[in-house]
């Protein structure tokens, strides 16, 4: 690498829709100011230089600009390995209000996508790299543009809940009601209505909890919370959908569309979401307003 990659010169310019994604990826690199993201220092070293890569290439708005002006293709590093069994996607979409989105190993091989990225064919091709995609979870409506587009690349089954069914009137399989479906070995569906009618979120191996936009990690109180202020259908179905799942959910990760990802200990979860379902019981609906949520 370059030395000019060290080169002050990293900047944010007007297109920035402030969705906290670059946030997310270079954490005290950038920051909010002002109802937008900003550099707020440059990078020191090479991880620094990465981060900065990795929150330019998830970028929806590709705000996120190096000093050179262009991105350098090899310095992509999607998609970017959590663990050993999930992926984030990046290269998040404006068609999604920038949601974040992954991919989940399966033992046999085999990979799960759970909402999606822009579309891309050549993203298609790379996230092929790690197995063939047998599945595409949309979450909810939200998520729901380039879910066909991608499982048709794939030849995979794309899977949406009833309550947002026209969304994506061409799904492969519909979730419907409330109670709990299995999709494949080890990987499960709960219905969440709340944020939407068709809010879902996906359990894998009572290790990975893909909240969608149900539930997310805040950076700002250090805690499981709800995006109240951006709740399409109604705070209090999302209380009693929490009340009805908190106890029946076990996972270390937490990997929601929107707000940061968590990874803790199982027990440490269980007992921040009993405390999530118990603190949205108490709240009302309120108007929706993009700017009162807080990561």
């Amino acid at each position: 690498m370059g030395e000019e990659r060290f080169a002050a010169g990293w900047r944010v310019d007007e297109r920035c829709v402030n969705c906290d994604v670059a946030r997310q990826l270079a954490p005290g690199l950038i920051g909010e100011v002002d109802g937008r993201s900003v550099v707020l220092r440059q990078p020191r070293d090479r991880t620094e230089v990465r981060q900065l890569n990795a929150a330019a290439y998830a970028c929806p708005s590709r705000s996120i600009r190096p000093p050179a002006g262009r991105l350098a293709a090899e310095l992509d590093p999607f998609p970017l390995a959590l663990d050993d069994t999930v992926y984030l996607c990046g290269h998040n979409s404006t068609h999604t209000a920038g949601a974040n989105s992954y991919l989940l190993r399966r033992p046999g091989g085999t990979v799960m996508m759970v909402d999606t990225p822009r579309w891309s064919a050549s993203l298609a091709t790379r996230f092929e790299e790690l197995g063939p995609v047998t599945d595409v979870l949309l979450t909810h409506r939200d998520h729901a543009t380039h879910g066909r587009r991608y499982a048709d690349r794939f030849g995979a089954r794309l899977w949406v809940h009833e309550g947002d069914l026209d969304a994506a009137p061409d799904a492969d399989r519909v979730l419907r009601g409330t109670d709990p479906a299995q999709i494949a070995e080890g990987v499960a569906a709960f219905p969440l209505p709340g944020h939407t009618r068709g809010s879902v979120l996906f359990l894998a191996d009572e290790r990975y909890c893909f909240s969608g936009d149900s539930f997310y990690w805040s950076r700002g109180t250090a805690d499981i919370e709800v995006a109240d202020s951006v709740t399409w259908y109604s705070i209090g179905e999302l209380a009693a959908s929490l009340a009805r799942t908190a106890d029946r959910l076990r996972f270390e990760w937490l990997l929601p569309g929107h707000g940061d990802r968590r990874h803790l200990p199982a027990d440490a979860m269980a007992q921040r979401l009993r405390q999530l379902a118990a603190r949205t019981g108490e709240l009302r609906p309120r108007p929706i307003d993009f700017s009162a949520t807080r990561w």
